[in-house]
């Protein structure tokens, strides 16, 4: 006959063994392969774009490939992602966890890689770089001539650029996903390190249709601009810059330069943009600066990294050639 407890441990032991096979049902292979790497790519951008139709744009994919991506996933996890139908897109709770597992492991990925390339003195691999939006026409091309000498010295080397808000690129320099982003010096992290690159004016600007285009600057005030509709920044900027803005009645805003200039030309509204991006209409008298000594001011922009960040020859291959460009 067998001891009592003997039953009590056979009981625990199959319910533990049960709740181990229940759990066991949710995990991925033992061994991940690129396509299980390739599927919570896909789920990343899909969360990241808000939904299929965004993320087919950026993955370059059809969206019914997405969608049976995106299934096979909730598939091999035993777990609903995301919904998605008529009443729209949403991410489900145990999908915002499975996010969250995908950029760890992803980040993880990229520092592994920058750690083998690190060990390669050959110079292969990639430069992960984030930009803040319309400063190809900075007249000194301090990145561009950077990347140029970059590819000359390696020309395996595989560049990749995200045009991102600065924010954005900062906590991406954080998590690892960039090596190195430009953005505006509109605060210091602590976890970051800073290279000083432009001095950016910008100047006060209406199109040819707008009815301070030929009137005399002279005559022109702030009680004369208060009468016009004017287009602001909705992305954060210094105290010493918003007081600028002030002077403007804000009528229309804008997430970037380029919504800015869109604005501008239709000849209703009046805004600041950086003198070198607003060039191209300027010399063809599309746009012209108002009161430009007056109402001005400038950006300041930084090259920035990841303060402590493993070594990565390409990373400091480049911040050379960015020095040499000075």
């Amino acid at each position: 006959m067998w001891p009592a407890n003997y039953y009590a441990f056979t009981n625990y032991a199959v319910r533990n063994e049960e709740k181990i096979m229940i759990r066991s049902k949710n995990l991925l292979p033992r061994q991940l392969g690129d396509t299980h790497i390739r599927l919570l790519r896909i789920f990343k951008i899909v969360i990241e774009s808000g939904g299929f139709a965004a993320a087919e744009i950026e993955l370059n994919i059809s969206r019914p490939a997405i969608s049976l991506a995106i299934s096979e996933l909730e598939s091999l996890l035993k777990m609903r992602l995301c919904h998605r139908g008529r009443s729209g897109f949403s991410i489900t709770e145990q999908g915002s966890k499975v996010y969250d597992s995908a950029l760890q492991l992803l980040s993880s990925l990229e520092i592994f890689k920058t750690q083998i390339n690190a060990i390669n003195t050959d110079l292969v691999g990639e430069l992960n770089i984030g930009i803040t939006d319309n400063m190809v026409t900075i007249p000194q091309m301090r990145i561009t001539r950077a990347i140029s000498a970059l590819k000359n010295m390696a020309s395996e080397i595989i560049i990749n650029i995200r045009m991102i808000p600065p924010n954005e690129v900062e906590t991406s320099i954080l998590d690892g996903q960039l090596h190195i982003g430009i953005v505006p010096d509109l605060r210091t992290l602590p976890g970051l390190t800073y290279m000083p690159l432009y001095k950016e004016k910008s100047l006060l600007y209406c199109s040819e249709m707008h009815p301070l285009f030929n009137q005399d600057t002279s005559l022109i005030n702030d009680n004369t601009l208060a009468k016009y509709d004017g287009v602001v920044p909705n992305y954060p900027q210094p105290a010493t810059i918003k007081r600028q803005q002030k002077v403007l009645k804000a009528m229309a805003s804008s997430t970037d330069r380029e919504g800015i200039a869109f604005l501008i030309l239709t000849g209703r509204f009046i805004g600041f943009l950086p003198e070198h991006f607003a060039q191209r209409w300027v010399s063809l008298d599309s746009m012209r600066a108002i009161e430009p000594h007056h109402r001005r001011f400038d950006t300041h922009y930084s090259a920035i990294t990841r303060k402590g960040a493993r070594e990565n020859l390409i990373l400091e291959a480049f911040l050379e050639e960015i020095k040499k460009t000075h």
